[in-house]
Formats: structure tokens, C-alpha cells, sequence
């Protein structure tokens, strides 16, 4: 597999289309902290790494009374083919602020307003709304 960004997000989309309410994951260290930040930023209810097993296991967050998902679009930016590279003053807004963009940075894994806040650019990995 040359892209595991891009599986982990389509796993995480295809969970949230079949409504399910947790999805396994194999885990690496980028893949730990873009959990972190969905979880930070109240896209998934809870999420556990699994060692022994070397997986991430995460709750989707759902609302119980219209059954819809906290996740309506999770999408790829930067593939291993066509990198893609914002500078600070460049930095995307994804649906006018409403949702993050998640960027590989010097300073590590950060959205894109931690990263205007810190004034610096990077690898635009994925948008999350």
C-alpha cells in the first residue's frame, strides 16, 4: 500500500456511510496524531490504540436524533504523487471556517488555525467537515 493516509480516510468514510459505530484502523504515528485532532475537535466520540495488536479502534460520533454523522466529508489533498504545499499566509479555509484542514507542519501534526496561530505553512494532508 503506497498511500495509508488515504486508507485510513476511506475507512473512516465508509464507516460513517454504512453508519457504523466503530471502525479499526492499522495504526502508525501520523495516523495517531490526525485521531487526536479529530477527537480534539469533536469530529469522533473516543478512540484507543491497540499496541499489542498495532490498531486504532474509533467511535464515530453520531446525533441521536437525526442519526447523522459529525464527519460529512473527510477528503485527501497532498497524495503521494502530487504533494501539496501552503505557505502561512496561504493557508486554506475549508467551507469558510466551518471545517479544518489538517496539516504536516515542522512544528508536527496541526489544523490549519493552530498553524496561522504558530505562522507556519506545510503539507496540506486532508480537509475534515
Amino acid at each position: 500500500m503506497t498511500d495509508t493516509i488515504a486508507d485510513f480516510l476511506t475507512r473512516i468514510r465508509n464507516a460513517v456511510m454504512a453508519k457504523h459505530r466503530i471502525v479499526e484502523v492499522p495504526t502508525s504515528k501520523v495516523k495517531k496524531e490526525i485521531t487526536k485532532i479529530l477527537f480534539n475537535k469533536g469530529y469522533i466520540l473516543s478512540y484507543k490504540f491497540d499496541d499489542e495488536n498495532r490498531t486504532i479502534k474509533i467511535a464515530l460520533k453520531y446525533n441521536p436524533a437525526t442519526k447523522r454523522s459529525a464527519i460529512t466529508g473527510i477528503k485527501r489533498i497532498s497524495t503521494p504523487g502530487l504533494r501539496k504545499y501552503e505557505g502561512c499566509k496561504e493557508l486554506p479555509r475549508v467551507l469558510n471556517g466551518l471545517g479544518i484542514a489538517i496539516l504536516s507542519t515542522s512544528k508536527g501534526i496541526m489544523t490549519d488555525k493552530e498553524a496561522r496561530v504558530q505562522n507556519v505553512g506545510g503539507e496540506v494532508m486532508c480537509y475534515v467537515y
